[in-house]
């Protein structure tokens, strides 16, 4: 909660990332929101109003994941939209002949995120879900200490660029509305 508060305000990719790493963590918990608090919420050092406050957050996903029907699998409703409005200003930025750097940073992208389109096998709506979606198997492969050949690392880095790209452009927008 506090984690995932502060790259909501600062990172919006980083967040992404975050709360699907949540609900991965819930499900490994079984939705058992005491043995999250044993396993996760007590290890913080922090206050016991800011530690209930934790599980109330943690309470909340579980029951908007069980409401949602993701208990094995698939994207809490409100990261998702999210993702989907990264995906459309993506769109908007690969269009716009003024956006030069983003425009090379897909075209150096492009054939990366295609490979983890056609790999997600439809799980991946947009270009930009298939890139987070490769960034998050990267991520889940370094939580195992499993190292990354160099075409995986060449891709990560393109993707990565474009990321923060359209990060930068995604939190610039939201900080004028």
């Amino acid at each position: 909660m506090i984690i995932a508060r502060e790259k909501r305000k600062n990172n919006i990719a980083e967040y992404v990332l975050y709360m699907w790493q949540i609900e991965d963590l819930i499900r490994a918990n079984r939705f058992d929101l005491d043995q999250i608090d044993r396993t996760i919420i007590q290890e913080f050092d922090q206050p016991e109003e800011i530690k209930q406050e934790m599980r109330d957050w943690y309470k909340d996903l579980i029951e908007r994941m069980e409401n949602e029907g993701i208990k094995e699998k698939g994207h809490l409703q409100f990261v998702s939209d999210i993702v989907e409005e990264m995906d459309n200003l993506h769109e908007m930025l690969i269009h716009d002949p003024d956006e030069l750097e983003y425009v090379q940073a897909y075209n150096q992208a492009k054939q990366s995120i295609n490979d983890l389109k056609s790999k997600s096998q439809g799980t991946a709506s947009g270009d930009i879900e298939a890139a987070l979606q490769g960034l998050y198997g990267i991520l889940m492969l370094r939580l195992k200490n499993k190292s990354l050949n160099p075409a995986t690392q060449d891709a990560q880095k393109a993707i990565s660029k474009l990321i923060a790209l359209l990060n930068e452009k995604y939190m610039a927008r939201k900080g004028s509305v």
